[in-house]
């Protein structure tokens, strides 16, 4: 198999780009390292979430090194070397080194290359053969074999050590979600072929998709392109990536019946996230308010960046916190009643706060972590053993700032009162409101105009 992809179909991983560009010199120029007597690293592993490209650039570096590739999964080895699964691997690997220089990519490699020993994934003499086997080939690579094992995997903290000692897995490569520049890149790579409008705003687009990855964006752009297809349009145009964003982000649009009284609890809800975020001082501005369902919601508020942020303040998480607790706050004030509507944003406050108290010292307990992170920064299996009298302070220290947070929303769904009636009464007759929709109703009932932007952003 010889991939067609090159460096040029990847964007938003730059940096990982720039350490796979020596792998690709590797395999082209061997000799050039072996004159100065250097070993060329026998193995690459590819670290990151879902979705950012991990495949795509293992793919990358063989089609700019025009090598052989041979890929396999890490489910396959399971699946396919049933009982023999020690000598298919000795036959992946000596086809390889035959049609060297090669690349092997196992994606998924935690399938196969869990711990072994700490009971945590169960015994299983095939998985464990099969991962000795691996480890023994890469052992046994000679210096001119040019054969470079890529491995993939989003939970680096399963890997048996064994795997990542120097001489296997030489080098990690971290691959990130695309910042804005990478989301920028990552839709005008997608959109090649597809017949976007003239006014198609990928500036726009590229801000509203925080936290989206590559495939989050292709997905994105090819439901837009279904969209405008199935309302018979020529071109794909802004609405269609708007709609497109969101049923990627929050699912598609469902039609419940409810009544009145439902329909306006739930405005009053949405509304009351809308009003707490845009009374903080250091939160995102309010870029869509619904009360059309979408997913397993009856309603959503979002709100985007205008850049991205790579740090947080004690003072914005607590006011991350009041905004998520300000659609419970707007029924307990306007109902004196709460609904079971806040599942979620409650689960999402409580796991800010406890992050807080435990992980970042932001809490009286001071600086104390609670927390034990892997060197990849992922959970590890083990933990500390911590005293049930500190384990007591530290839920004391997270409902405290979780009853700090909930006055914040409510004084400030209390003082602008007026604000939240005028936008409940607007997403009750148009249902969904903008971010230029929703700044005219605050500064008409407040009198404070705030641009759009008007946001403290914390440190990059």
């Amino acid at each position: 198999d010889q991939p067609r992809v090159k460096f040029a179909d990847v964007a938003g991983v730059d940096e990982a780009k720039g350490e796979l560009e020596e792998v690709v010199e590797f395999l082209r120029v061997p000799e050039k390292f072996h004159a100065l007597g250097a070993r060329i690293p026998k193995g690459v592993l590819l670290v990151g979430p879902a979705g950012v490209g991990k495949t795509l650039l293992a793919k990358a570096v063989a089609g700019e090194a025009n090598t052989a590739f041979f890929s396999v999964a890490g489910s396959e080895f399971m699946e396919m070397l049933v009982g023999v699964g020690a000598s298919r691997v000795r036959d992946l690997f000596s086809t390889a080194k035959k049609n060297g220089p090669a690349i092997i990519f196992i994606d998924e490699v935690d399938a196969i290359g869990r711990q072994r020993g700490n009971g945590l994934s169960g015994g299983h003499d095939e998985r464990e053969q099969t991962l000795n086997q691996i480890l023994v080939e890469m052992d046994g690579f000679a210096p001119n074999d040019n054969v470079i094992v890529l491995a993939a995997t989003n939970r680096p903290d399963m890997l048996d050590k064994a795997l990542l000692r120097p001489g296997r897995f030489d080098r990690i490569v971290h691959l990130d979600l695309p910042d804005i520049n990478g989301r920028r890149d990552i839709i005008k790579i997608h959109s090649r072929g597809k017949m976007m409008s003239k006014d198609a705003d990928i500036e726009r687009l590229a801000r509203r998709t925080v936290g989206f990855s590559g495939a989050d964006l292709e997905n994105m752009l090819n439901e837009a392109a279904i969209l405008a297809a199935r309302a018979n349009k020529k071109t794909i145009d802004n609405e269609d990536l708007e709609n497109a964003a969101l049923k990627v982000k929050l699912g598609p649009e469902r039609k419940r019946m409810q009544s009145e009284a439902d329909r306006r609890m739930t405005a009053y809800h949405e509304a009351g996230h809308a009003v707490v975020m845009w009374a903080m001082k250091t939160l995102d501005p309010v870029t869509r308010i619904s009360i059309v369902s979408r997913g397993m919601a009856l309603g959503f508020t979002t709100a985007n960046p205008e850049q991205d942020r790579y740090n947080e303040t004690k003072t914005r998480l607590k006011e991350l916190i009041a905004g998520m607790l300000g659609g419970r706050g707007a029924e307990e004030l306007v109902y004196n009643e709460l609904t079971i509507g806040a599942s979620n944003d409650l689960e999402k406050a409580n796991g800010i706060a406890r992050d807080m108290v435990t992980m970042y010292g932001m809490s009286a307990l001071g600086p104390i972590s609670t927390e034990k992170r892997g060197s990849f920064g992922y959970n590890d299996f083990e933990r500390d053993t911590y005293s049930n009298e500190l384990m007591a302070k530290v839920d004391d220290e997270v409902q405290k700032i979780l009853r700090e947070s909930e006055k914040m929303a409510l004084e400030a769904l209390t003082t602008y009162r007026n604000g939240l009636e005028a936008v409940t009464d607007a997403l009750m007759k148009e249902e969904t409101v903008d971010a230029e929709r929703f700044r005219d109703i605050m500064s008409e009932v407040t009198g404070i105009v705030r641009p759009i932007n008007d946001v403290v952003t914390t440190l990059r």
